[in-house]
C-alpha cells in the first residue's frame, strides 16, 4: 500500500513539474511578441469563415475575412469596428465590452497566466481561461512551439465562437494604417 502511495505521489509530482514548464515557456515565448500575424479559420455555430490577421499589442486587431460579405475587424485600442465591405455597413462597439478586449492585451493575459494554472487538452495544447468583467475567453497555445494557436468565447448573441489560427508570423514590421476606424457617419 505504502509502494502505491508514493508511486501515485511521484507521478503526481512529474506531471504537475512538466505542465508548470510548459506554462514557463508559453509565458516567456508570449512575453517576446510585439505584434502576430496569421491566417484564421473561425466556426460560429455551423458557419465557418476563413481569413488572415494582424494583432499588434496593446489592443490593435484588423481581421479580413475571406467571405462574400468581405467582412473586416479593426480596433485601434479603443473601439472595434465590424465593417461588411459588400453593403458598406459597419457596427462600431467599445473595445472593453468585447471578449476581444482580453486577447488583445498582452500584459493582461501574462498576468493572469502567472496566477492561474492552465491545463493539457488532447496532449497537444496548453488552455487558459481569462475572466475579466462579463467577458471569457479560453485561450490555447501548442506545448511543443509554445505559440498561441487560438480561442474560444461567445459573441455577442451568445454564440459559441472557436479560432484556430495558423501560418503564424510574429514581429514583423506593421503598417499602422491598418488599425484606423473608418469615419463616424
Amino acid at each position: 500500500m505504502k509502494f502505491f502511495f508514493l508511486f501515485f505521489i511521484l507521478i503526481f509530482n512529474i506531471s504537475f513539474a512538466a505542465q508548470a514548464s510548459i506554462k514557463k515557456e508559453i509565458i516567456n515565448n508570449f512575453k517576446k511578441i510585439k505584434n502576430i500575424s496569421f491566417n484564421f479559420k473561425q466556426t460560429i455555430g455551423e458557419k465557418t469563415e476563413i481569413g488572415n490577421c494582424i494583432i499588434e499589442y496593446p489592443k490593435k486587431i484588423y481581421c479580413k475575412y475571406d467571405n462574400f460579405k468581405k467582412k473586416i475587424i479593426v480596433s485601434n485600442g479603443k473601439s472595434l469596428v465590424i465593417k461588411n465591405r459588400a453593403i458598406n455597413q459597419y457596427f462600431r462597439y467599445p473595445l472593453n465590452k468585447t471578449p476581444l478586449n482580453i486577447l488583445l492585451n498582452k500584459d493582461y493575459i501574462i498576468k493572469e497566466m502567472e496566477k492561474i494554472d492552465g491545463k493539457v487538452v488532447n496532449e497537444k495544447y496548453y488552455n487558459f481561461l481569462l475572466k475579466q468583467s462579463e467577458n471569457e475567453i479560453n485561450i490555447f497555445f501548442d506545448i511543443n512551439s509554445y505559440d498561441l494557436i487560438g480561442w474560444q468565447t461567445e459573441d455577442i448573441y451568445q454564440n459559441l465562437v472557436v479560432t484556430y489560427i495558423y501560418n503564424i508570423e510574429k514581429n514583423n514590421v506593421i503598417k499602422k494604417k491598418y488599425f484606423q476606424l473608418p469615419p463616424l457617419n
